[in-house]
């Protein structure tokens, strides 16, 4: 079979001092991290008090934000600083549905406060959990797709993308303050009461939210797991690496990066809707442009590009804020932010970094998705037949008739 014709699924063969890991093992190692998932969310109701499992439940809706914030920077290189913009998104639609529910058919108080008469328009289809919940995944999506294609489309990268999302951060929350009559303004949406017609305040119910954000960050890690592990996700790591490379290969770049950033909109969506009924409020100051600033954080100091990193790195950090906050009222967040600092210095690839280049040195270990990356040795793939370093065409006289260096892709 011609060079070109080669499937990006193929593996590519492992560079000398590349060990490759048995089936069995890898296997065995998976199921052992997923029977201690099992086991320690299905023991956290029963063992945790009431406040410590609502806490926990929350910083997991954190770590579902830093899985799909990881898919977007980690393996296609978009950092966005405004990803806070998508949680919030998420968060207000649901908010919506349940303040309507709270208010049993009246209007909700801020509006009446504000001095309005009848419910918005924009506000009423909100009274359908059904409505209400397709808007927490739709409407991030839709704000993604349409600000990547422009951004895309003029080809805007880099630091320059990263502050067009900032920017809107700051647009969005200083929106929503102005328009208090409809949003609640610096207040935001809070006194909710239930939830499907349950109450929020049931320990029954906290269960329920518990696990069903704990099901919900395992559905979201498979997902971006299986694409990061597919071709799509070898294209998106290319992405990454050159894209300049991938672009002149034919892929459409505009298409690609739409979709990834719309992605992790909806899921950052998602984790909004589960974080709403969790922590009873949602205001302007949690989608600004600090909580977007620590988003970034969190998937740097668990580690860039490794999925269960991200959301190690988010776990971590917010029981580092809650614990330092609780034990040292007055300067802990002095020592938040020196712990930041001693993180990246100490593990400029993240904790998962580190303990992938810790395990690296043990035999019958190879490296994973992204880890060639960090450390300096990238995997020797094929281009398609007759495209050389030198420009020149497949079999002029003078031109050398090796592959290509490239990174992560395979033609």
């Amino acid at each position: 079979m011609s060079s070109n014709a080669r499937s990006l699924s193929a593996p590519a063969a492992p560079r000398p001092g590349w060990p490759a890991v048995p089936t069995t093992a890898r296997l065995a190692s998976y199921g052992a991290l997923v029977l201690a998932a099992v086991v320690l969310f299905l023991a956290a109701p029963s063992t945790l008090s009431e406040f410590r499992l609502n806490l926990l439940a929350k910083f997991l809706t954190f770590a579902i934000v830093a899985i799909g914030l990881d898919l977007l920077w980690g393996y296609t290189g978009m950092l966005s600083l405004g990803h806070g913009v998508f949680f919030g998104l998420g968060a207000y639609a649901w908010a919506m549905y349940l303040k309507l529910e709270a208010s049993a058919g009246t209007l909700p108080d801020f509006m009446a406060w504000s001095g309005l008469k009848t419910l918005p328009w924009f506000w009423r289809p909100f009274a359908s959990p059904i409505f209400a919940g397709a808007m927490v995944v739709v409407l991030p999506m839709v704000v993604a797709a349409l600000l990547g294609y422009l951004v895309c489309r003029s080809r805007i990268k880099d630091v320059y993308f990263s502050l067009i999302t900032q920017a809107l951060a700051l647009i969005l929350s200083i929106l929503i303050v102005g328009q208090q009559p409809y949003t609640g303004g610096t207040n935001g949406i809070t006194n909710f009461s239930t939830m499907f017609g349950i109450s929020l305040k049931d320990v029954r119910t906290q269960w329920f939210l518990y696990l069903a954000t704990a099901a919900a960050l395992a559905a979201v890690y498979l997902l971006c797991r299986w694409l990061v592990t597919s071709r799509l996700g070898r294209l998106l790591i290319a992405v990454r690496d050159d894209e300049n490379r991938v672009r002149f290969c034919g892929y459409n770049l505009t298409a690609i990066k739409v979709f990834v950033f719309a992605l992790s909109a909806g899921i950052a969506g998602l984790a909004g809707a589960l974080f709403v009924p969790q922590v009873g409020i949602i205001s302007p100051a949690l989608l600004g442009i600090v909580p977007s600033s620590e988003m970034v954080i969190w998937v740097a100091v668990g580690g860039r590009g490794t999925l269960a990193g991200a959301a190690l790195g988010a776990l971590l950090v917010n029981a580092a804020k809650s614990g330092l906050s609780e034990s040292f009222p007055d300067t802990w967040q002095f020592l938040l932010g020196g712990l930041f600092v001693g993180a990246v210095l100490l593990f400029p690839a993240g904790i998962a970094g580190f303990v992938s280049q810790g395990l690296s040195r043990f035999p019958g270990r190879r490296l994973g998705d992204g880890d060639a990356k960090r450390s300096g040795r990238e995997e020797v793939l094929h281009p398609p037949a007759g495209i050389l370093p030198s420009g020149s065409l497949a079999g002029t006289p003078g031109t050398p008739s090796t592959p290509v260096e490239v990174t992560a892709w395979q033609q």
